[in-house]
């Protein structure tokens, strides 16, 4: 039987055992302090922070915690995520090791400037 996919972060959330929730939420609460003007959705079937589009989508998976933050920010934080499988615009942080929660606030930090720029790039333009 499929189930209705999460209607919020918190529905989200609570589909995962305690010990992968307790990650989750504070991811959660880590993304909310770097980007407090985003707005919290579910895209993709995934919590995501909006703000003037995408800024960034988490998951949980078996093994490891999915965090999606754009090729950009893959690209500007390679050193520091060296250590960690990734993907052109994902990495993935193992559920058997401690997830780096400041890298994560400053790979959001990153984020929000990126998006801010660019917003004043097209009024600019405009």
């Amino acid at each position: 039987m499929k189930t209705a996919p999460p209607k919020n972060i918190d529905e989200y959330i609570a589909g995962f055992p305690r010990d992968v929730q307790e990650i989750l939420q504070e991811i959660r609460v880590n993304i909310k302090k770097a980007a407090p003007d985003a707005e919290e959705a579910i895209k993709y079937q995934v919590p995501t922070f909006v703000l003037n589009g995408n800024l960034v989508h988490f998951a949980a998976f078996q093994k490891h915690i999915g965090f999606y933050p754009t090729p950009s920010a893959i690209q500007e934080f390679k050193d520091e995520l060296s250590s960690y499988e990734s993907a052109k615009g994902s990495v993935q942080f193992p559920l058997d090791m401690s997830v780096p929660f400041s890298l994560i606030r400053k790979i959001v930090k990153f984020r929000v400037m990126e998006t801010r720029a660019k917003m004043a790039a097209r009024k600019k333009k405009k």
